[in-house]
């Protein structure tokens, strides 16, 4: 249906377009991006990237999930659980799809510091789009350069201050009864230039026991310093006090009423906060005409209580670790590097050499999720440990247009990861479990790219890549007994793209890949229980497919956005797999050659819009996704969705400044669909159903 649907659309509106416009010559207009450390446009790039411009009236969206800036971009797909207590589930070509919260298997970054923690988890809640510019998704064999867990990059680029000073501020509100206010302004005061922005956000929720509130803060500073020195400042707060879990739905029970929760999570108040302050600090400086030198520092702090659905029966279990989750962390890091821009046997060269450091320490307790008959309150400690994790990182890139036709980029990186744990809770049936595990690996990559003419680029590039175990997989073994999962092995991946990339003149620009990346020691669900994952390797698996994007103005000032994504992710080795609930010695053969679960057959998503920042704008957009299939068996799927959103909106003067009102409709056609799915919940509670029509009112003024 999702194909068929894009076809038609797709055709319709090529149809004018290739009918009545002639094709102008012009090139479009350069962007420089920073996705793969060197000054080269997206345009020159032997490698699959979108960039992607944020604007907060944009489409009349209140700017509270990163999805909502994804629309018309290939390869990435961020499913919205309407869960904040586990947030979006983010994918890349099929990487981090297992994740039952945050992400995991992409890399995050914002303003150039890392969103992702050292041993690959990360996160999208603390994302500002209030003070964003741009998103930049790199997808294919280069995101290795990025070290552990990369699958795929996303970065987050905040504005910077202008001149004069803008200063917004909006105020939405809708379904579910759902409201945002946020504040930004941006300006330059002498030598600094700034971005700050503040947000609120609350909803009940469209699920039944699904009520959240978030609040975030952000700052950007730059400072102009003399003699070709710049430092930028980024700060940013979040706080998640308190979010609901309403936890999955089992088939029959979405069927019954796909608002409801499931009883546990009434019974035990299940629920997350989060807390999180950071601080980073880029310095850059020019050494000299072709050399310069970039030192980047972070430093944060996050603390995370979760209450989970664990059953007091199974907390009788001696090695049970509770059904509270208190989490206490202390992160930063440091990277430096070297870049140089000149000339090899008369023909222009650029190549970057650096090496990063990233710390955790985390402190670990587990607590009874019950006192009495009192269920859902933080009771007797069952778990106390010191976790820490640290990486060290060296990398080189080179990027050489070694004839007039015909340029080459090529990277190497080398990462060493360690994890260890300090046991402090040990009892006479519980015995120390402290100890640790090291991963290393190194990354080739490399690329070459093919100018047949001005307008047109060919390339290939080939690469390999790995992803550790997270500390939440280490967390718990899959054979139930108490510890971490030193046991589990890094994935280890090789890629492969074939692209091409056709601008059109100023107007328009296509661009299609084709890609496959085979992994062996697939990192996959072994079981999951009442909110608690344990994970294993289970061989070779593969995931290969095709991409399209584009982008364009067609007549009579429409614009258009469109990015289509076929995906084939299967097992290459056959495994054992559990059956059934509470199952801790798999016992099912999964067949070679069977899908991966939570990973659609197919995605996409369309933007047509009409009007500028004055007067009437409007627009629609579609969203498909596939089915998916629910566990390693395939016993069950997520039916696949097509969904249609409108919004319109009306630009006027307000004195000196400028009233935007907007409205906007999602899911128009009341479409029941499941949003997300948990991977293997060995409840069979996979289903994480998403609202019907929804709609959003919003007033921005602009000052």
């Amino acid at each position: 249906m999702f194909r068929a649907a894009a076809m038609v659309i797709g055709g319709w509106m090529a149809a004018p377009l290739w009918a009545d416009t002639p094709l102008p010559t012009a090139s479009l207009p350069p962007v420089r991006v920073n996705a793969v450390r060197l000054d080269i446009p997206p345009f020159e790039l032997p490698a699959s990237l979108s960039v992607v411009s944020v604007a907060a009236a944009d489409a009349g969206k209140p700017g509270v999930n990163l999805s909502e800036a994804l629309v018309g971009g290939p390869g990435v797909l961020a499913r919205d659980r309407q869960n904040y207590a586990q947030d979006e589930q983010l994918s890349i070509r099929g990487f981090g799809a297992r994740s039952t919260f945050g992400v995991r298997g992409v890399r995050m970054y914002a303003d150039g510091i890392p969103a992702t923690m050292p041993d690959g988890q990360g996160q999208l809640a603390h994302f500002s789009l209030d003070a964003a510019e741009r998103v930049e998704v790199l997808r294919g064999p280069f995101s290795a350069l990025y070290g552990n867990s990369s699958g795929g990059v996303v970065q987050l680029w905040s504005a910077d201050g202008s001149e004069p000073a803008q200063t917004r501020i909006g105020v939405y509100a809708g379904s579910h009864n759902s409201y945002r206010i946020g504040a930004s302004t941006r300006g330059i005061a002498g030598a600094m230039d700034y971005n700050l922005a503040l947000s609120h956000f609350q909803t009940s929720g469209y699920r039944a026991h699904s009520r959240a509130q978030r609040e975030s803060a952000n700052a950007k500073l730059g400072f102009e310093l003399g003699d070709g020195r710049h430092l930028t400042l980024v700060l940013n707060t979040l706080a998640l006090p308190g979010a609901q879990d309403p936890l999955g739905l089992t088939r029959a029970q979405y069927q019954q009423d796909p608002r409801q929760a499931t009883t546990a999570a009434g019974q035990f108040n299940t629920r997350k906060s989060v807390h999180q302050s950071q601080g980073g600090a880029v310095y850059e400086q020019a050494l000299s005409e072709a050399d310069q030198l970039r030192v980047m520092g972070y430093y944060g702090q996050r603390g995370v209580q979760q209450v989970l659905a664990i059953p007091v029966l199974a907390q009788r279990n001696p090695l049970n670790a509770g059904g509270v989750v208190d989490l206490s962390s202390d992160y930063g890091g440091l990277d430096a590097r070297w870049t140089h821009r000149g000339e090899w046997l008369g023909r222009p060269l650029e190549w970057v050499v650096g090496s990063s450091y990233d710390a955790q320490d985390q402190q670990r307790r587990g607590y009874e999720n019950f006192v009495g008959s009192s269920l859902g309150v933080t009771g007797r400690l069952r778990r106390d440990e010191d976790d820490r994790v640290w990486n060290l990182d060296q990398y080189a890139q080179l990027y050489w247009h070694f004839a007039e036709s015909w340029s080459l980029l090529a990277g190497l990186r080398h990462s060493e990861v360690h994890f260890s744990v300090r046991d402090n809770y040990v009892a006479p049936a519980n015995p120390d479990d402290s100890g640790g595990v090291r991963y290393t690996a190194t990354t080739p990559v490399l690329g070459l790219q093919y100018r047949p003419i001005a307008q047109l680029r060919l390339y290939a590039s080939i690469g390999g890549d790995f992803e550790t175990p997270t500390f939440n997989e280490l967390s718990y073994r899959a054979d139930g007994g108490a510890g971490l999962a030193f046991n589990l092995r890094p994935a280890r991946s090789r890629q492969g793209e074939l692209g091409a990339k056709w601008q059109a003149g100023q107007d328009w620009a296509l661009e299609a890949a084709w890609f496959r990346a085979d992994t062996r020691n697939e990192l996959a669900v072994a079981s999951n229980i009442g909110g608690r994952s344990s994970y294993r390797n289970i061989g070779q698996s593969r995931r290969q497919g095709a991409e399209v994007a584009v982008h364009g103005v067609l007549g009579d000032g429409w614009r258009l956005a469109l990015g289509l994504t076929h995906l084939q992710a299967t097992f290459r080795s056959p495994f054992l797999s559990c059956a059934s609930s509470g199952c801790n010695m798999p016992a099912t053969w999964v067949r070679a050659g069977g899908p991966m679960p939570g990973v659609p057959g197919q995605y996409g998503s369309l933007r047509l819009e009409r009007g500028d920042a004055m007067g009437w704008r409007y627009g629609a957009e579609l969203n498909g996704v596939g089915a998916v299939s629910v566990d390693d068996l395939h016993s069950n799927r997520a039916a696949g969705y097509v969904l249609l959103g409108v919004d319109a909106g009306y630009g006027l003067p307000w004195g000196a400044a400028r009233l935007h009102l907007s409205a906007r409709v999602d899911n128009l056609l009341d479409h029941r669909y499941i949003g997300s799915v948990i991977v293997n919940e060995s409840n069979s509670r996979y289903y994480e159903p998403a609202p019907g029509r929804s709609v959003m009112l919003g007033a921005q003024l602009d000052l």
